[in-house]
């Protein structure tokens, strides 16, 4: 009898039922026949329980990481990739042969990957609306497509400006809106940032990380008003991939 090799991975967050990692992750094992191979939620109420999720899961040899923990996390790790330092925030965690952690980004490339097919060379400049972790991800691949962009926050602050400067010359000088928000995540789906959307054309793209709903009202509003939208299944898809290859490098 051969001894199936145990591999676990999991998705380290909070309020993580609705969570896309687990399913697609759990189909994949299934699917590409990765006997022994298990993933699964670790929900957890503040940052400080995560020493608790190593120290009591044997066979752990990769996390993602969601919101909230993201940037938090980051303290626990005892190495970063050049691209995660860079960024300041983790979102694939891979746990070496001696038990020691290695933070790594791949939301970053997972984003610059699903965002190239839509751009266009009117496509000049970005609003990122949100300045949380995810935000870090994005703003880290569009330096590297060379396009300059703009946080947004509720509040001005040194490198963003509120939502309250939005306007119609806003909306000439950004043709791509990037929301990296939570707000419109499932089950509040009736909720959107609050921008001018009347002000959305044919020529800007509307960008939502946010995968359930598949079309949120930040897209369902930009795309009345003819602008090419995206949501971020496919981000999700290519950074679960690339997290794939890093826990098994």
């Amino acid at each position: 009898m051969v001894d199936i090799v145990r591999k676990r991975f999991g998705l380290l967050g909070r309020n993580i039922n609705y969570s896309f990692s687990k399913g697609y992750f759990t189909d994949k094992f299934n699917n590409e026949n990765f006997t022994g191979c298990t993933y699964e939620n670790f929900d957890i109420p503040e940052i400080s329980s995560f020493p608790e999720i190593i120290k009591n899961t044997s066979d752990l040899k990769g996390l993602n990481v969601t919101i909230p923990y993201k940037e938090t996390v980051i303290p626990f790790l005892d190495k970063l990739s050049k691209n995660a330092a860079q960024i300041g925030a983790v979102n694939t965690i891979k746990i070496t042969k001696k038990g020691k952690l290695k933070g790594y980004n791949t939301d970053y490339y997972g984003f610059k990957k699903s965002l190239e097919p839509l751009l266009q060379p009117h496509h000049k400049k970005a609003l990122i609306l949100g300045t949380g972790g995810a935000s870090k991800g994005v703003a880290f691949a569009l330096d590297e497509l060379d396009i300059p962009y703009t946080f947004v926050s509720r509040e001005a602050k040194e490198n963003a400006i509120d939502y309250d400067r939005i306007n119609a010359t806003t909306f000439d000088n950004y043709q791509i809106i990037i929301n990296s928000t939570p707000v419109g995540t499932s089950p509040n789906v009736d909720a959107f940032p609050l921008i001018p959307y009347e002000f959305f054309t044919d020529k800007h793209i509307a960008y939502d990380l946010i995968y359930n709903p598949a079309e949120t009202q930040f897209l369902k509003k930009a795309k009345q008003q003819g602008a090419q939208i995206k949501n971020g299944l496919d981000m999700l898809i290519f950074q679960a991939e690339k997290a794939w290859k890093i826990w098994n490098k």
